[in-house]
């Protein structure tokens, strides 16, 4: 309600009026950048499945003691919290001097837990008691889930969106990054979910996030974005790997202006043999991969393929992945999905090298005509 004085936060806020975009002051908080530590009480397996920005988690009972001290509670409440408390302030007691190596006596600090109530208040009091300005999240994490999804609604439509579209392996992550070297603002969504949203797109080393830590990663993304400047994006479906865009998100992509790259298939193989060098080395697990794509494209196809892994000519068999399956299959789903696709403006490009992505990037932002390749 306009005019809201937000209790316990020693100044008067105003929640944004409805025309305006959402804000941590919504949820009767600071801007989360505005305290010094935010702090997750929850215990690592919670912290691990989503947590707000920036925020250290410093369980008040870690894990193992959280599933005993549940396990006591159906038998012993009394007991139970007992224990609870017991291990509550040994591990309090050993993680306060991180806190007080961190934050001075006048900084501000946000404490939260599941649903706001005894974790975050044993936190709470004994911060308090070392002299901190403290704040609790009213609701806990549950009530800043609520915030995210109602957020995600709203913001992708403040935005303008310049979309890069072509065929696998053309460049267009590549091209996202050189514009962000370039200062563009850029919304990398594979990035972010940790995958390059295809059959083989599983990035070694990384794990993708849960559905509930990629919505708070891409709205903290959004979030730092200036809504009077373009976005530049990749053309992506609906799902990445294993995560899913907001439907908002998705239906401000498929309306705006597009820009499609073109890139010669020897060029296109070379950026696949570096971005996929795990999977080139390892052809019996591509072929792993590919085995549900049986259906679609046939035995006599995935024999073809198969013929070529063992073979270990990896880049022939990248080559007719491309042929056989991504490029019809990108084909189709883009020009269904994305409305601006028909007309969108041609790139042509002779190299993928980082120097031409760049020199594409800056006549990108110039303005300047790039329908026929540079030089």
């Amino acid at each position: 309600r306009p005019g809201l004085e937000l209790v316990g936060l020693g100044e008067c806020l105003h929640v944004n009026p409805p025309h305006q975009l959402p804000s941590p002051l919504d949820l009767e908080i600071l801007e989360f950048t505005r305290y010094k530590m935010v702090i997750d009480a929850r215990s690592e397996r919670e912290y691990m499945h989503d947590h707000l920005p920036g925020a250290l988690n410093l369980p008040v009972v870690h894990d193992d003691e959280y599933a005993e001290v549940g396990t006591q509670h159906r038998t012993d409440p009394h007991r139970a919290y007992g224990i609870g408390v017991t291990y509550a302030l040994q591990n309090m007691a050993s993680q306060l001097p991180l806190v007080l190596d961190t934050a001075q006596p006048d900084d501000r600090i946000l404490v939260y837990c599941f649903r706001g109530g005894k974790r975050s208040r044993l936190w709470a009091d004994a911060l308090r008691t070392v002299g901190f300005r403290v704040d609790v999240l009213p609701g806990g994490w549950k009530a800043y889930r609520r915030w995210v999804v109602a957020s995600l609604s709203a913001y992708p439509t403040a935005f303008s969106y310049r979309v890069l579209a072509g065929p696998t392996g053309c460049g267009k992550t590549r091209l996202l990054h050189a514009l962000a070297q370039l200062g563009a603002q850029v919304l990398d969504l594979e990035e972010l979910a940790c995958h390059r949203g295809s059959l083989i797109g599983h990035m070694p080393g990384r794990q993708q996030p849960s559905q509930k830590a990629f919505d708070s990663a891409l709205l903290a993304s959004l979030r730092g974005f200036d809504p009077s400047r373009p976005i530049w994006v990749e053309a992506e479906s609906k799902k990445i790997g294993a995560v899913q865009l907001p439907a908002t998100l998705i239906e401000c992509m498929h309306s705006s202006p597009c820009f499609r790259l073109e890139a010669p298939m020897d060029e296109r193989v070379r950026l696949w043999m570096d971005d996929y060098s795990h999977l080139a080395a390892d052809p019996h697990r591509l072929m792993q991969l590919l085995a549900p794509l049986k259906p679609l494209r046939g035995a006599q196809t995935l024999d073809r393929w198969r013929a070529l892994a063992e073979a270990g000519d990896a880049a022939a068999l990248f080559e007719r992945l491309m042929v056989d399956h991504y490029d019809p299959a990108y084909l189709t789903s883009t020009k269904r999905d994305y409305r601006a696709y028909s007309s969108a403006t041609p790139i042509p490009l002779r190299s993928l090298a980082c120097e031409d992505l760049r020199d594409l990037a800056q006549r990108l932002l110039a303005g300047e005509n790039i329908a026929e390749p540079a030089g």
